[in-house]
């Protein structure tokens, strides 16, 4: 790109540092602007971060100097303020998900093209080094054809370090639609779109007692179900089982791993971005880890988020979209299918599809 992109963030919540400080490593990107409903914080915000501008929503979808709207606000208003901004002549990128359901994420989508501006979603940490590498992996054959997966998600513990953690336990959170964006984007990545889900869903607990040390409040009521155990199956017929939990806090199960004819592949934490990526083939008596293909790293301060946006950015310079609304809608559209799934339903068609997301250029 010929030059910088400028960029608004509206909302300044747990993952604002995360997307500030991943932007300020991107060279395409400028953050110009930053919003919240609270204007302390977004003041507080903006000056830690050197933004220039912070203020009031409103404020930011009238600044002519902002192209870009980074939603990062609670998911249950993720689809008004992704709605608002478009017709505001924004393009959008939100955080995960890309609304609370799909029938409002389509909504999204439509606006999107009746605006001409366009829509992408988080997560992109797929866009990383280690869903990057594994990704290479599959595609140079070195664990044979790809038949099976697993994907398992612990609890975060989010009662004892939030300190108001009820959104996580209500419509629009649980573990499927908190951590599960995560892992059915890694997979898709992967393997390409799902078809099919069968499962089942369960809640361990009706009340949980937040032990936060700055918590604002002692208990929340648990309203979604909070452990989902289900199968996933492929367009290609690749089979992965799920388990994504808030009420398993230990577990030794792995992260994501991808089973071939010639062995397997071990992902990180699909939440994270440049952990190494193992491999066994068979024959092998250890498992050894993979180069990485691309050269990305994360920033020594924490979090990263940001190439999603770059994404975008890019592609509005010609290049493909990656993490796009389309591949956001049917990462949601599996997750729906997860949240709904039961012995009774039997499988539930995924109504969407998606074709795989473009590799990053390796160097």
């Amino acid at each position: 790109m010929s030059r910088s992109v400028n960029v608004g963030i509206l909302g300044t919540g747990s993952i604002f540092r995360a997307y500030a400080a991943g932007i300020a490593t991107l060279p395409e990107l400028t953050v110009t602007r930053v919003a919240d409903v609270d204007l302390d914080r977004a003041r507080t915000a903006a000056a830690e971060f050197g933004i220039p501008a912070a203020g009031t929503t409103e404020e930011l979808l009238a600044d002519d100097d902002v192209e870009i709207v980074v939603n990062i606000t609670p998911p249950a208003v993720h689809a008004p303020l992704n709605d608002a901004a478009l017709r505001a002549g924004k393009h959008v990128y939100t955080e995960k998900p890309l609304a609370a359901t799909t029938q409002l994420a389509r909504a999204n989508l439509v606006t999107a093209t009746e605006t001409g501006r366009t829509l992408g979603g988080a997560p992109d940490t797929f866009l990383g080094t280690a869903g990057q590498t594994a990704r290479a992996a599959i595609d140079d054959g070195l664990i044979g054809t790809p038949f099976a997966a697993t994907s398992f998600v612990r609890s975060s513990r989010v009662q004892a370090w939030h300190p108001s953690p009820g959104f996580f336990f209500q419509a629009g959170g649980g573990p499927v639609l908190d951590w599960g964006p995560y892992h059915v984007a890694a997979l898709v990545n992967l393997l390409g779109p799902v078809r099919d889900v069968m499962g089942a869903n369960a809640m361990a607990e009706q009340e949980l007692t937040v032990t936060a040390p700055a918590r604002t409040v002692e208990y929340v009521p648990v309203e979604v179900p909070t452990h989902a155990t289900s199968i996933l199956r492929f367009d290609s017929g690749v089979l992965a089982t799920v388990m994504y939990s808030f009420d398993v806090w230990d577990t030794e199960l792995p992260h994501l791993e991808i089973y071939g004819t010639g062995g397997t592949l071990s992902l990180p934490d699909p939440n994270t971005f440049d952990r190494p990526v193992r491999i066994k083939r068979r024959g092998d008596t250890e498992w050894s880890e993979l180069p990485a293909v691309t050269e990305a790293k994360a920033p020594a301060t924490g979090p990263f988020r940001g190439l999603g946006v770059l994404d975008l950015a890019r592609h509005l310079d010609g290049g493909p979209h990656r993490a796009s609304g389309e591949f956001a809608f049917h990462v949601l559209d599996v997750l729906e299918r997860i949240s709904l799934a039961s012995p009774e339903s039997g499988a539930l068609t995924v109504l969407s599809s998606v074709k795989r997301p473009a590799p990053l250029d390796r160097p």
